[in-house]
C-alpha cells in the first residue's frame, strides 16, 4: 500500500488502479495547466468554507491553505505526477501537510471540482474575447467616421450593385459584431454559476454552504440541482456557439478585405501582409486569410463538442474530459483572430480615388434613377423596365449608360417622354454615384448624414458594452481579493 506523500501520483487513492498501460491514456495533467490557477482558487474557497462550517478545524485549514500557497508559487510544472491537476495538487498538499491534508477533499468530488474550475477559467477567456470584439468595433467606428462620405461600390452576388460609402460598409460589420458581443456576454452569464458542493452528483451529507464558495469565487450563484451541476456542459456549447458565430463574422470581414486588396480598394499595412518566397513584388493579405480560416476551426470545435456530448447519460462520464479542449482551442483562436482583424482594419488605407472610380461602374446607379422615377409617379416596375432597357441600349452602343440612354428607353416604355416626369438635371444627378448615395438617407442608409447618425449610436453602444466588460472584470477581481483576504485569516 502506497503511503501518503509518495511521488507516484497515487497518494490520494493508494494503490488501486495506480498504473498499467491506460494510466497515460486517462491522464489530463499536462492539458490541465490551463486551469491550474483556477483549481488553486477553488481549493482555497472550499477549505475556507469547510472551516467556516466547522467541518474542518481552523488549524488544519491553515496548514492546507499554506500548502496551497506553496503549490501556487511553485507552479504547475512542480506538481507531482497525477491523473489530473486536481489529484496532483491534492498529492502535493498531502506531501507537505501529511494525511490531514486529505481533508481538503471533504464534501466534494472531482466531478463538481473540475466543473467549477472550467467555469472559473472560461469566464475570463470569454471576457478576453468580448474585449477583443470591442477593440475591433472601435477600429471599425474610427474608419466609418473618417470615411462617412467616401463612395465605394456595393455588391450583391459579388456583382456591382449600388454605390455606398466606406462608412456604411464598416458599420455593417460593427453592428454584426455588437450582436456577437451580446452573445458572448449572454454565455458568460450562464458560465458564471458555481457547481461546487454538488459532489459526485448526489450532493453530500456535510453541512456545506454552496453560496459561500460561489461568493468567494466571484460566481453569481450556484447551479442548484447537484446532478445537473456535475454533469452539465451546455455552458461549453453556448460558449463554443457564440465563438463560432463570431468567427463567422470575422471570416466574412476577412474575405472582403482580401477581395478589396485584390481590387486595389484598400492597402494593408506591411505589418499585416507578407511577400512571396519567390515573387518579390507580391504583397499578400496573409493575416486576413488566416482570420478567414478560423471560422472552420471554430465550427469544427463546436461540432466536435456537440458530438462528444450527444447521448451521454447522466451524470458524470469521462468523455467530458475530451469535451473542454474544444472550447479552449476555439476561444484562443477566435480571440486572436479578432485582435489581428482590429489591427489590420485600423492600419489599412482606403484608396479613395480608386473606390470613387469603381463606385459607378456596371451602371450601379440604375436603382437610384428608378427610385427617382418612382417618386415622380412612375410605377416602380415600369421604372425598373426603363432602366433595364437603358442598360441594354447603352451596351449595344458600347457606351456607359447616360441620360440619353434613359430618355430613349423611357420613350420606348412610356407613352410620354421622360421630361414629363423628371427633369434632366435630376436624372443626371441620380446617375452620379455620390449623389445616388446622398439620396439614400433613410435610417441606417449609406448617405453621409445617415452614417454619422449610426456612428453616434454605435459609439454610445460601444461605450456601454466596454463598461459591461469592465464591470464584470471588476467583480471577478473583487472576488479574488475577497478570497485572498479570507485565506490570510487562516495562514
Amino acid at each position: 500500500m502506497a503511503e501518503f506523500g509518495s511521488d507516484d501520483g497515487t497518494a490520494v487513492r493508494r494503490d488501486r488502479f495506480s498504473g498499467g498501460p491506460a494510466r497515460g491514456f486517462v491522464s489530463s495533467l499536462s492539458a490541465d495547466e490551463r486551469i491550474f490557477a483556477a483549481d488553486v482558487a477553488v481549493d482555497r474557497a472550499h477549505v475556507v468554507m469547510l472551516a467556516e462550517q466547522d467541518i474542518l478545524d481552523d488549524a488544519t485549514a491553515g496548514k492546507i491553505l499554506t500548502a496551497l500557497n506553496v503549490v501556487e508559487v511553485e507552479g504547475h510544472g512542480a506538481l507531482p505526477e497525477g491523473e489530473d491537476v486536481h489529484e496532483a495538487i491534492e498529492t502535493a498538499v498531502i506531501e507537505q501537510v501529511g494525511p490531514e491534508g486529505g481533508k481538503m477533499h471533504t464534501a466534494r468530488s472531482r466531478n463538481d471540482e473540475v466543473a467549477t474550475c472550467i467555469r472559473h477559467r472560461l469566464r475570463d477567456d470569454l471576457l478576453d474575447a468580448a474585449e477583443a470584439v470591442c477593440d475591433l468595433r472601435a477600429a471599425l467606428l474610427a474608419g466609418a467616421t473618417e470615411h462617412a462620405d467616401t463612395v465605394m461600390p456595393g455588391f450583391t452576388h459579388l456583382q456591382h450593385a449600388q454605390p455606398t460609402t466606406v462608412g456604411h460598409y464598416l458599420l455593417s460589420y460593427e453592428q454584426a459584431l455588437a450582436r456577437d458581443f451580446e452573445r458572448l456576454v449572454d454565455a458568460f452569464q450562464r458560465v458564471n454559476r458555481s457547481p461546487l458542493g454538488a459532489a459526485a452528483f448526489a450532493g453530500t451529507p456535510f453541512d456545506v454552504d454552496r453560496e459561500r464558495t460561489a461568493d468567494l469565487l466571484g460566481f453569481d450563484g450556484v447551479v442548484t440541482n447537484s446532478m445537473d451541476a456535475a454533469a452539465a456542459r451546455d455552458f461549453l456549447v453556448e460558449s463554443a456557439s457564440a465563438l463560432a458565430t463570431l468567427a463567422t463574422t470575422l471570416s466574412g470581414l476577412a474575405e472582403d478585405v482580401v477581395l478589396f486588396a485584390n481590387q486595389g480598394y484598400l492597402a494593408l499595412s506591411d505589418d499585416y501582409s507578407s511577400t512571396s518566397s519567390i515573387m518579390p513584388q507580391k504583397k499578400n493579405p496573409d493575416t486576413f486569410e488566416l482570420v478567414r480560416s478560423v471560422a472552420g476551426d471554430a465550427s469544427g470545435s463546436l461540432t466536435g463538442l456537440l458530438t462528444t456530448l450527444k447521448g451521454l447519460p447522466r451524470a458524470y462520464n469521462r468523455d467530458l474530459q475530451n469535451a473542454t479542449p474544444h472550447v479552449w482551442a476555439s476561444v484562443d483562436a477566435v480571440t486572436e483572430a479578432a485582435v489581428v482583424a482590429a489591427g489590420g482594419v485600423a492600419t489599412a488605407e482606403w484608396q479613395v480615388g480608386t473606390l470613387a472610380e469603381a463606385a459607378g461602374s456596371n451602371f450601379s446607379t440604375a436603382t437610384g434613377v428608378a427610385d427617382l422615377l418612382a417618386m415622380a409617379g412612375v410605377p416602380f416596375r415600369t421604372a425598373h423596365e426603363i432602366l433595364a432597357t437603358a442598360a441594354e441600349l447603352a451596351a449595344a452602343d458600347g457606351r456607359d449608360p447616360d441620360y440619353e440612354a434613359v430618355d430613349e428607353a423611357a420613350s420606348t416604355v412610356l407613352d410620354g417622354s421622360l421630361s414629363a416626369y423628371v427633369d434632366r438635371d435630376a436624372v443626371e444627378a441620380a446617375l452620379d454615384p455620390a449623389e445616388s448615395v446622398a439620396m439614400r438617407d433613410s435610417a441606417g442608409g449609406p448617405a453621409p448624414d445617415a452614417v454619422t447618425d449610426q456612428v453616434t449610436e454605435a459609439d454610445a453602444r460601444l461605450s456601454t458594452d466596454e463598461s459591461v466588460v469592465d464591470g464584470l472584470r471588476e467583480s471577478i477581481d473583487e472576488s479574488h481579493e475577497r478570497l485572498t483576504t479570507t485565506v490570510t485569516d487562516y495562514v
